[in-house]
């Protein structure tokens, strides 16, 4: 485990994070504004840069088009919590306390974030920047995992795993709709209340002077699927029986999400931010078969640990220093948190389970080396998979044999090499199962009350 306080200590201290206390737009140069945009059960078929034809997203387009789109981007998890957690921590989700699903009630509950795990937002704030949250936190909902108490400084958004309902908000019929540590009732569409809030907090910090770390966590497309109905009336009308129902319903939920991302991307652009702020989107895992999302030419989807369950649309952006182009090298959610931490120039902790992309990023050579990469989920059967190389393992359900497929030759996973590759497959399951071994020793329940 990472020392987190050591670490912040050690970090507040640097000269990077020393040269710009003073307040105003000249100092604050030297230190990039961060915007970090999750998008919640976002399937890689879901956008038309890639590849979706009944769906026009043209702000994600147009910001994916200003830097590097990933090709081969995973999620950590087929499902939402772990990604999160793995997106905020630099580790493998199993490994500080989220191996599944939090939810409201223990008996349906997989996770507790670990209270001494080393935050984004905390690395951030150590060392001047400025940390909201806006959206969906989703990784604690009781006192100690709160995002204010890991972190930011600011939070408007909503705690829970789900919205029942988009305009309701409500969750089990409780509120998790919260500013800060109060309640609040807010009216409107929660898209729609998320991309304005993340409007103010941007104009806010720019007008305080203040770098600023945002992390803007969207609920959609996440089910229920309820665009506004002026958005689906116009995708009925432009896709009539072209498509299925079930698929205009979630065409416009995503556009109506694009036209909030593009909002907030004009609001960047208005106070003349471009040249100063990273941006990256992405989202927590492939789309969801059951509601109309796609995966475009992948195997299956979320709860799944095929590879549409986690290949993900992905992009870095940062006008001036990143330029446009493709990537297509595997990069995962855990990734994100280092990365992100040497683009700004804060040296990076020992422990992370992440690698830095950062020189990729800007032009150079991938510094990154070969690795394996786990992904698991728990819920009370377990999903595996790795990647190592050109190879994947996968048990879909722990109640089901292994299969190894070849990435490179069968991205489709439609030839399992299991039996045809006795040695490989057994290299493979020692390195999963010493994965698993690890994560099974860490802690994951609530504390008693």
């Amino acid at each position: 485990m990472i020392r987190r306080r050591d670490f912040l200590s050690l970090t507040a201290g640097s000269t990077l994070a020393a040269g710009c206390r003073t307040p105003g737009r000249t100092a604050r140069r030297d230190r990039p504004n961060v915007l970090v945009i999750l998008a919640d059960d976002l399937g890689y078929g879901d956008l038309s840069c890639y590849g979706a034809a009944d769906v026009r997203t043209p702000h994600i387009d147009a910001l994916m088009r200003a830097g590097q789109r990933f090709t081969r981007f995973r999620s950590n998890c087929c499902v939402c919590a772990p990604t999160r957690a793995a997106l905020l921590t630099g580790r493998y989700p199993e490994f500080v306390g989220v191996p599944g699903v939090i939810r409201t009630y223990d008996k349906q509950n997989w996770g507790c974030l670990l209270p001494g795990c080393l935050m984004l937002p905390e690395v951030f704030r150590s060392n001047g920047w400025a940390t909201a949250l806006i959206g969906k936190w989703h990784l604690g909902l009781e006192q100690g995992s709160l995002p204010n108490e890991r972190g930011f400084t600011r939070f408007r958004g909503f705690l829970g795993d789900m919205m029942d309902d988009y305009w309701t908000h409500l969750r089990h019929g409780v509120n998790y709709m919260r500013r800060d540590r109060e309640t609040i009732e807010p009216e409107g569409h929660a898209t729609d209340l998320f991309t304005g809030w993340a409007q103010e907090e941007i104009v806010r910090a720019d007008e305080a002077g203040e770098p600023f770390f945002l992390y803007l966590a969207y609920n959609a497309p996440h089910a229920p699927v309820q665009p506004p109905e002026a958005w689906l009336a116009r995708a009925r009308k432009r896709l009539g029986d072209t498509v299925s129902e079930k698929r205009v319903r979630m065409a416009a939920f995503v556009e109506h999400l694009d036209d909030g991302v593009g909002r907030v991307l004009q609001t960047v652009k208005e106070r003349g931010l471009g040249r100063e702020t990273v941006i990256v989107f992405s989202s927590d895992n492939g789309g969801d078969l059951r509601h109309g999302s796609s995966n475009g030419a992948w195997r299956s989807g979320k709860t799944h640990m095929y590879e549409g369950g986690v290949t993900v649309p992905a992009s870095f952006t940062w006008e001036g220093r990143i330029a446009p182009g493709l990537i297509e090298q595997d990069m995962v959610t855990m990734d994100i948190l280092p990365t992100l931490m040497e683009l700004c120039g804060i040296p990076l902790p020992a422990g992370l389970d992440g690698q830095t992309y950062a020189r990729l990023l800007t032009g150079g050579a991938p510094d990154a080396a070969q690795r394996p990469v786990f992904h698991m989920w728990r819920e009370g059967f377990t999903t595996e998979a790795m990647r190592y190389g050109d190879w994947k393992l996968v048990r879909d359900r722990d109640t089901l044999p292994w299969e190894l497929y070849n990435l490179r030759s069968d991205p489709g996973e439609t030839r399992d090499l299991a039996a045809a590759n006795p040695e490989k497959l057994r290299e493979l399951r020692q390195v999963m199962e010493a994965h698993m071994t690890r994560a099974y020793a860490v802690p994951w329940t609530r504390p008693v009350k």
